[in-house]
């Protein structure tokens, strides 16, 4: 009997890059985490060596390729690369090396230049033509930054030596040994830099960036043929043929193909993405208008996102900052240790506000503290901040698109958290469903390029399996102490907003 083709998934996220195997039904094989060093040279800033990225991804790899036995190695047909979306870098085409740090999507030092462009009137056609807002968080500013900053950057471009990408762009340059230089779709929809409805560039944004055409990525459609694994890496050989952005993905791999359908990713940030079919879904209210993925045909199917940019960061913080957990699973155990927050709320807003706010000026807070607080108390509260912070987005997605959502699929490292999940569920009012694998973003761009390789022939055939092992979580909170639970919240996001001003 012959073995099994899989499928194999690089997944470069901020905190760590990951690679793993799934068979064609979706199952997880086998996975290989190596962790990803963050830097915080200042308030707001956020960034990483794009070197470091690079040696975590093949790091991630080759811990992969040597779990694996011979037989499963050779059973790899196909590779697809999923992505932390936004984080920008810029790199010379003749050595490959790196003009400066990969500004990372969470930094804000380019606050004053998007505060700029807002000034000169240009938010209105940038936002109707890309469905983004003017924000550090998306990429055009950070270009712009790098190049009036970074003295590699200003040489690369004058010697006509520069190239741009996200995260897979630079992943699939180096995989490729500089053959491909290639943006999907789904990435370059967070750039501030691609039209929505044609899914082009804009060459207008482009030149208010400094950032010439030919510095630009091939855009290209989310599925399709994009190099092989060159020799002397692990999986050489295995074709590319999947590109894309994390949150994208992990909504493919929670099988989210229908229009309504909904899950949040509870990563470094916290991202509620909502599929809204064929049709660009325009929101008034905050939320981002993006690119989901396209078909074979490179027809897309689009969404929309609300987007936070601190989830786990906050557990992190529990550990490193406050050392009052030694682990990320100690806050879970913490958190049970008090029947509640008596009082207590967290603003998650380290580094500043997404979604609906777009306030990157934005600190976090605790507020309600006495001398009766404990450190449970606080671990309850950083729980429950995720969750509130997750039910506001969830309350403008239902409103923006004029009907209920009927549950909401979750993902990601903080999704083990049964502590968070409730309060999710509470918060919310709806039903939580949790599959029994949280790595949906490895798993989505997975299934895509299984989809390409024609390994798989339809996704809707693996829609059953959704219930499957899914653990469910359903409210147990009424409706008037939800109320004025939000309501309290909403008053505190007030107190974190224009902290600076």
């Amino acid at each position: 009997m012959a073995n099994q083709p899989l499928l194999l998934a690089l997944d470069q996220g901020t905190s760590s890059s990951r690679a793993a195997v799934f068979n064609p039904s979706g199952q997880l094989i086998a996975s290989f985490s190596s962790p990803l060093k963050i830097e915080y040279p200042a308030d707001g800033w956020v960034q990483q060596d794009p070197r470091d990225i690079w040696i975590s991804q093949q790091e991630a790899m080759k811990g992969l390729e040597d779990s694996l036995t011979p037989e499963q190695r050779d059973s790899v047909v196909t590779c697809g690369i999923t992505n932390q979306r936004e984080t920008t870098v810029l790199w010379r085409r003749s050595n490959s090396e790196p003009c400066g740090p990969a500004l990372v999507w969470q930094d804000g030092r380019t606050a004053d230049i998007c505060s700029e462009w807002k000034r000169n009137g240009l938010e209105k056609e940038w936002k109707h033509r890309t469905g983004l807002l003017l924000d550090p968080y998306f990429s055009a500013s950070k270009i712009r930054w790098l190049l009036l900053n970074e003295p590699e950057a200003a040489k690369a471009l004058k010697s006509h030596d520069l190239c741009f990408g996200t995260v897979e762009s630079w992943l699939l340059w180096r995989l490729t040994a500089g053959k491909s230089h290639y943006s999907d779709m789904s990435n370059a929809s967070r750039t501030l830099l691609m039209d929505l409805e044609s899914c082009s560039w804009v060459e207008a944004f482009c030149d208010k960036i400094g950032l010439p055409m030919d510095a630009l990525p091939e855009l290209v459609p989310c599925r399709g043929d994009f190099g092989k694994i060159k020799s002397g890496l692990p999986f050489e050989g295995v074709p590319i043929q999947a590109l894309l952005g994390d949150q994208q993905a992990a909504t493919l791999g929670q099988l989210c193909l229908n229009k309504g359908e909904a899950k949040c990713t509870y990563g470094t940030g916290a991202f509620l993405v909502v599929n809204t079919g064929k049709e660009i879904h325009r929101s008034d209210n905050g939320l981002l208008s993006t690119l989901a993925w396209t078909d074979s045909n490179g027809l897309p199917t689009y969404c929309l996102e609300g987007s936070l940019f601190n989830a786990g960061t906050v557990v992190q913080w529990l550990r490193d900052g406050l050392q009052i957990i030694e682990s990320a699973e100690q806050v879970n155990k913490l958190a049970d240790e008090v029947e509640d927050a008596a009082g207590v709320m967290l603003v998650p807003a380290f580094t500043g506000w997404g979604t609906p706010h777009w306030d990157p000026s934005a600190r976090g807070l605790i507020l309600g503290l006495t001398r009766d607080t404990r450190r449970g108390h606080i671990a309850k509260a950083a729980l429950e901040g995720i969750a509130l912070s997750v039910a506001t987005l969830v309350q403008i997605a239902e409103e923006s698109i004029g009907h209920g959502l009927s549950e909401l699929a979750v993902d990601g490292g903080a999704a083990a958290s049964n502590t968070l999940l409730q309060a999710q569920a509470n918060s919310t009012g709806l039903t939580i469903r949790r599959p029994v694998n949280l790595e949906s973003t490895a798993k989505g761009v997975a299934l895509l390029a299984g989809l390409q390789s024609g390994v798989i022939q339809d996704l809707t055939d693996l829609t059953s399996q959704k219930q499957h092992g899914a653990e469910i979580f359903t409210p147990n909170m009424d409706l008037p102490t939800r109320n004025r639970w939000r309501k309290n919240w909403n008053e505190a996001v007030k107190r974190s907003l224009k902290w600076h001003e």
